[in-house]
């Protein structure tokens, strides 16, 4: 397979994804804390001069709303990418993996009954293994899966 990087973030999408990321890096940094934090002060020292009146309220309540807002579409395009990259990962690695199940490929496709049975599976074979190691055992089997 040819991975071009970049090739599918053609047009509207891609710029709204390398925006959202590039908004993601600068509101994670420290100093954007910094600076949100620095808007409340002034916005409470402000407070007296304005007589702690309606509009000086609304001021602060509209631009945190309007920013909040905002802020989680670009949160959720940044999540939403990287769990993508993470689950394409995750099924390279089973995929190249002796000995691993390629059934296990795509699970965030099924539905929760047929997760929740995958993990009662897991559970017992973790369970299992436990009591093989308290009785002397290695843990370095492969079992099969149902």
């Amino acid at each position: 397979m040819t991975y071009r990087r970049g090739g599918h973030h053609a047009g509207m999408s891609g710029m709204f994804s390398r925006f959202a990321k590039h908004c993601a890096v600068i509101m994670g940094h420290p100093w954007a804390f910094g600076g949100a934090l620095a808007v409340i002060v002034c916005w409470a020292v402000a407070g007296p001069a304005f007589r702690f009146s309606d509009t000086w309220q609304l001021v602060i309540n509209t631009g945190t709303t309007i920013i909040t807002f905002l802020m989680v579409f670009l949160i959720q395009n940044t999540q939403n990418r990287d769990s993508s990259a993470i689950q394409i990962k995750l099924d390279e690695l089973i995929r190249s993996t002796r000995g691993a199940h390629n059934a296990l490929l795509d699970l965030e496709e099924l539905t929760q009954r047929d997760l929740d049975r995958f993990l009662k599976r897991y559970q017992s074979l973790a369970q299992s293994a436990r009591r093989q190691v308290r009785d002397g055992w290695k843990d370095v089997d492969t079992p099969e899966i149902d």
